[in-house]
């Protein structure tokens, strides 16, 4: 028996779930954001809170490791690994995009056998952080950041059918303009879904360094410059 408190901060949305065995028994969310350095110690003290009250002691703490927000990302780690210290539990990272891929396999049973599934995370204008995955979950192209044109995806889509979801799939669908290609709309990285993927995880011990580990931000933070006074 394992009880696994899942943390995601990754876009605007801020979530935090508690899963044991296989379910989701504890889950809050906030889409009003970006609320994280807000709503997140609340949400993570409510849900420990919940554990304690229900005599389940935590195994792990599973927190989403990018690519996305740099300031999401760095408050969840944060937050993760103060957690980890405090009541002496392993750390797990969970890929973003890896994590987005869940509720699409679960919910969509009808795609076809042969296709191919693209989350997509908006980085300004026409990037996205993008992966590609086929139906099993096995990496056929690695993480990148794509500047998206109408040959960005077109090795995969001249081969089949391609599910393009996310936060950044829907700007890009005019550029992609592919009868292969397919959006996916509404889909976004939840700690309730993070629990398949931090459970075998935590089976096959695949635990972060707690001191040293960092989210994967793919790109360095860049500070704006505030505008003068008038």
């Amino acid at each position: 028996m394992s009880c696994i408190l899942n943390i995601e901060t990754s876009t605007n949305v801020c979530s935090v779930a508690l899963s044991e065995n296989g379910a989701c028994i504890y889950e809050q969310e906030d889409h009003s954001g970006p609320n994280h350095g807000e709503r997140l110690g609340t949400f993570v003290d409510e849900a420990l809170s919940f554990a304690d009250s229900h005599a389940i002691p935590v195994d792990a703490v599973a927190v989403s490791s990018g690519p996305g927000s740099y300031t999401g990302l760095r408050i969840g780690t944060s937050m993760a690994k103060g957690i980890c210290y405090g009541i002496d539990v392993k750390l797990i990272a969970v890929p973003t995009l890896e994590l987005l891929c869940v509720p699409v396999l679960l919910r969509h049973e009808e795609m076809e056998g042969n296709a191919l599934l693209v989350p997509m995370l908006d980085a300004r204008r026409m990037e996205v952080y993008a992966q590609v995955f086929d139906r099993a979950l096995k990496e056929v192209r690695p993480i990148q950041a794509d500047v998206v044109d109408e040959n960005t995806y077109r090795e995969y889509l001249d081969k089949g059918p391609v599910y393009f979801f996310g936060n950044g799939a829907e700007k890009c669908m005019d550029v992609i303009n592919h009868p292969n290609a397919h959006l996916i709309k509404g889909v976004e990285p939840l700690a309730k879904n993070m629990q398949p993927l931090a459970e075998k995880r935590l089976a096959l011990e695949q635990f972060e360094d707690v001191a040293y580990f960092v989210p994967m931000y793919l790109k360095d933070f860049v500070a704006k410059q505030a505008k003068p006074l008038l």
